[in-house]
């Protein structure tokens, strides 16, 4: 029925403790020897910041091209005072990257940045241009501040999809095609700029999928009247975003996509905390808001919303929704574990009259306001009113009965020292090289042992690496292991080409900033075969973060627009993967922010032409649970996306 959108997309299977401490018992709990902890001293700086950078981009055609890039190394001084406009800009765009609106740069996976900033205070007088493929990323011990000047002028301080002026419209990038961007650890302070002034946005975040913020502050005027806005998103196809606070504003978040998934939100003192004006499905996980006018406006009434865990305080009107249509998705709404305090009104039309009351003290356990369908009957009873609650296996939530999510790992109370690369083993990520030898002997001795960190490039790997559990691995600027040869040729008798723990392996595993790929064709490639299960009582502690399986559409995967035009009648040269992510029986999974696509176009040259290749399956589970899949997609395989 309807309602079972709510939530997030997961699987929950029941398993009971004896398989659990039976798989513990055969295969034992790996205790990472000392890497729970962190080892950073006081004043040290994030990892990210020491580590040495030979990340490389294995396609594009100059050899020097620099995918690690830190601000201060462009000029920027991050002291509060200097404009730094210009300097965090060059930083961004320099190696002729895809960008700039009249290079027509749709797309590009040949020039990746992950651009990184210190601790410090960097004012801005115009906005920090987000280029395609690019990860901007902070000091997750001391995340710096992005100041807005007092004369600001631009969309937002961060944009990543610019409007080219005098283009009737036209941006940089196709809103739904905007893929692969990463904003991380920052606070976003807006309150020099005039508070009647809607320059005053903190993001400008126009994106498609694999793009994800976490860990930002924004801070915006509290003066009554105030334009100020936290992000601004007018369309696209999300995507992640996650653990974001907002101070003050005319709106915390102003936002239409297609999907998005938003877990971990805290909005204070808005006026309105979220304004969703258009979408097709969106999920708010464990949103808090305090002493804001209204929490939600909903009164454009396009699409369906799901909020899911949500705490609302001081908030005259919770939810002022559209009249929902009874014929459509038009105005579907779904509330799930709502507690609130000081709240009169928590769902009210658009004239103010109240639908669902409040109080001084609540909770709202399952509400809906749409067409309810059940069974397999295709009529849909609408309904306005107290629903019947999904059902939620205890595995699933945390210590407080809410659905757990667990934020992506950055290891930042980690020493430098606490990390390896695999490119000091031998490993050359230069897109030709045969590294499986070099990656399954580094995760051998280093997996467990130290945080392993795969510098930028693209591994090839012609069979079987296996990530053992007790396992963290961070990549940069999405790092990718790609499969490649006649191990994987044949769809009759399919092949790993990553398995995650072997078959009922127990303890840690974090897999962080990754793409797993294929270079075709590749008919027998199950691409990841995700095996570990999280010790007891660990939820979580087995997971994938801002990593995605992309197969095809890429420079180096030769099933590119060359090799297979659109409904090229010979299939057999675009043969992808046999299966893209499969979830084993005995495994869990956290999955966060992870992108499981089939290219339908490429993503270098024009970055617009179709392409024919052919996946069999998307995602299998087999497993009993518990699996989380929260922000996670998958498109568009020949048999199946998830089962």
């Amino acid at each position: 029925m309807l309602t079972g959108i709510l939530l997030l997309s997961l699987f929950s299977f029941f398993n009971d403790h004896a398989v659990r401490a039976a798989s513990e018992q055969m295969v034992g709990i790996d205790a990472n020897l000392g890497l729970d902890r962190g080892a950073a001293a006081a004043g040290d700086p994030f990892w990210l910041e020491s580590i040495k950078h030979r990340g490389s981009s294995a396609y594009n055609p100059d050899p020097t091209y620099q995918v690690f890039r830190n601000v201060k190394d462009f000029g920027a001084k991050g002291d509060g005072v200097t404009d730094d406009t210009a300097a965090i800009n060059l930083a961004i765009s320099y190696g002729d990257r895809c960008g700039g609106g009249a290079k027509a740069c749709n797309s590009s996976t040949i020039t990746p940045a992950l651009v990184y900033f210190p601790k410090g205070v960097y004012l801005v007088s115009a906005p920090v241009i987000a280029y395609y493929y690019t990860q901007l990323i902070g000091d997750a011990r001391s995340p710096p501040t992005l100041l807005a000047s007092d004369n600001f002028e631009g969309m937002a301080v961060i944009d990543a999809d610019p409007y080219i002026p005098g283009g009737d419209g036209a941006q940089w990038y196709g809103n739904t095609n905007n893929f692969f961007r990463s904003v991380r650890n920052f606070v976003i302070d807006v309150r020099r700029v005039p508070p009647e002034r809607p320059q005053g946005t903190g993001i400008h975040w126009q994106v498609a999928q694999a793009t994800s913020l976490i860990n930002i502050v924004f801070e915006m005027s509290i003066v009554p009247g105030t334009a100020h806005q936290g992000i601004w998103m007018e369309n696209g196809s999300g995507g992640f975003i996650g653990d974001l606070v907002f101070n003050g504003g005319k709106y915390g978040m102003w936002v239409g996509n297609q999907q998005f998934t938003v877990r971990n939100v805290t909005i204070n003192n808005a006026d309105t905390a979220i304004l969703n004006h258009w979408n097709w499905g969106w999920t708010f996980q464990g949103v808090t808001i305090n002493n804001c006018k209204i929490g939600f406006d909903l009164l454009q009434g396009v699409g369906a919303v799901a909020i899911v865990d949500a705490v609302v305080r001081d908030t005259p009107t919770f939810i002022r929704s559209a009249a929902a249509a009874d014929a459509t998705l038009a105005g579907s709404l779904v509330l799930n574990n709502i507690h609130i305090k000081n709240v009169p009104t928590v769902v009210a039309d658009g004239n103010g009259t109240s639908i669902l009351s409040g109080g001084a003290r609540g909770v709202i356990k399952s509400w809906g306001q749409g067409n309810v369908y059940s069974g397999t009957s295709p009529a849909g009873e609408f309904t306005q009113g107290s629903i019947a609650a999904a059902r939620k296996p205890s595995m699933l939530l945390d210590s407080a009965g809410r659905v757990f999510g667990k934020t992506h790992p950055q290891y930042e109370e980690h020493s430098v020292h606490q990390f390896v690369s695999v490119k000091d083993y031998g490993a050359r990520g230069d897109g030709a090289t045969d590294d499986t030898a070099a990656i399954q002997s580094f995760l051998r001795r280093f997996g467990g042992r130290r945080i392993l960190f795969f510098d930028a490039g693209t591994y090839i790997v012609t069979s079987t690496v296996t990530i053992p559990a007790g396992t963290r691995m961070v990549g940069e600027a999405w790092s990718v292991i790609a499969g490649k040869g006649k191990a994987f040729a044949d769809q009759e008798n399919p092949q790993v080409v990553v398995k995650v723990g072997e078959k009922y392996s127990c303890g840690v595993v974090e897999i962080t900033d990754m793409i797993f790929s294929t270079v075709g064709p590749a008919p027998g490639a199950i691409v990841v075969e995700w095996n570990v299960r999280e010790p007891y009582g660990q939820q979580g502690a087995a997971g994938m973060w801002d990593s995605h399986i992309r197969l095809g559409g890429a420079s180096g995967t030769e099933l590119e627009l060359a090799n297979c035009p659109p409904r090229a009648p010979d299939t057999e040269p675009c043969m992808a993967a046999f299966l893209a992510l499969h979830l084993t029986h005995g495994s869990t999974a956290y999955l966060e922010g992870t992108w499981v696509w089939l290219a339908d176009h490429d993503l270098d040259g024009d970055g617009v032409s179709q392409i024919s290749i052919y996946s069999g399956r998307g995602i299998l589970s087999e497993s009993e649970g518990p699996v989380w899949m929260v922000g996670t997609a998958c498109e568009p395989d020949s048999l199946c996306a998830k089962l």
